[in-house]
C-alpha cells in the first residue's frame, strides 16, 4: 500500500410518510422520512460508499445488498461501523471526509454539528476529520420539490502508520 487514496459516494432516497428521518445518524424532526431497505440514511450511505470507493471495493450495494433480509431496517450507522472496521483491517486510516446534503426541506443547518459528531464517532475519529454541509436546489428538480434528499461525500484515506 502506498500513498493516499480518494473515493466519492452519492446516494438519494425518496421522502415518504410514516418513517423517521435519519441523516448522519441523527433523527431529524420532519413529517416524512427516507424510504429504503435500511433506515435510508443517505448521508451515511454516501460516506460509506466514498470509503469503499477509496479502498477500491465497489459500492454499498455490493457489500450490503437490499436483497438481504437480515439488513431490512438496519441502522445505517451499523453499516458505516462495519466499513470502518474493514478500512482498519485493510491497513488504512481516515484522512478526512467532506459531505454535502442536498434537500429543500427540512432546514438542516441546525443539525450539521450533531451529524458531524455522530459520523466522527461511528468512524472512530476526531470530529475535525469530518465536514458536513447542506444546500438546496432552489426548488429545481425532484429534490427541489421536496420529493427526496441526496448526499455526496468525498473521503481521503491513508495507509495507517
Amino acid at each position: 500500500m502506498s500513498g493516499a487514496r480518494i473515493g466519492h459516494g452519492f446516494d438519494t432516497h425518496p421522502l415518504v410518510a410514516g418513517r423517521p428521518l435519519m441523516l448522519g445518524g441523527v433523527a431529524i424532526p420532519h413529517d416524512r422520512g427516507l424510504d429504503g431497505h435500511s433506515d435510508g440514511d443517505v448521508l451515511l450511505h454516501a460516506v460509506g460508499s466514498a470509503l469503499l470507493g477509496a479502498m477500491g471495493e465497489g459500492d454499498l450495494g455490493t457489500h450490503f445488498p437490499s436483497s438481504d433480509p437480515s439488513l431490512a431496517g438496519i441502522a445505517s450507522g451499523r453499516l458505516l461501523e462495519k466499513i470502518a472496521e474493514r478500512l482498519a483491517a485493510r491497513g488504512f486510516a481516515l484522512g478526512n471526509v467532506d459531505a454535502t446534503l442536498v434537500a429543500q426541506a427540512p432546514r438542516l443547518a441546525p443539525h450539521l454539528v450533531e451529524m458531524r459528531d455522530a459520523i466522527a464517532g461511528l468512524l472512530g475519529v476526531d470530529a475535525s476529520r469530518v465536514n458536513v454541509k447542506a444546500t438546496s436546489t432552489d426548488h429545481l428538480g425532484y429534490l427541489g420539490r421536496g420529493e427526496g434528499i441526496a448526499a455526496h461525500a468525498v473521503a481521503l484515506i491513508e495507509p495507517s502508520s
